[in-house]
């Protein structure tokens, strides 16, 4: 998925997950022995910028949790968790300037340089 893909407008009643990142993280879920792909999107306090992206695979939704279906995966964001993420893209770079899961999210105010902890 292009990176261009990853800065179109998101509504900010949803989170979106890019294909290449939903590949990706099949392809975990099926080196862990899971059937399906069910991946809880999270926060939680800490990191240098005072709150810290949380990616999961779990069994299914928790009773609070928003349920998103995005190219093939189940996506569950704790409600209380989804007023900071509203609008994220999750994306998967397997650049030269790193490797791993990336969050385009435009309630960041302030990121860390790693881009795992971010402030509103």
């Amino acid at each position: 998925m292009a990176i261009a893909e990853t800065s179109q407008f998101v509504p900010l009643n949803t989170v979106r997950v890019t294909e290449k990142a939903a590949s990706k993280a099949i392809e975990f879920a099926e080196k862990a022995g899971r059937a399906s792909c069910r991946l809880r999107i999270a926060v939680q306090g800490g990191g240098c910028s005072g709150l810290q992206y949380v990616l999961e695979l779990v069994d299914g939704p928790d009773d609070s949790d928003k349920v998103i279906n995005e190219n093939g995966i189940e996506v569950y964001i704790p409600k209380r968790a989804f007023v900071f993420l509203a609008g994220t893209v999750l994306d998967f770079s397997d650049g030269l300037n790193g490797r791993g899961f990336e969050f385009h999210n435009p309630n960041a105010k302030r990121t860390c340089g790693c881009g795992d902890s971010f402030a509103v």
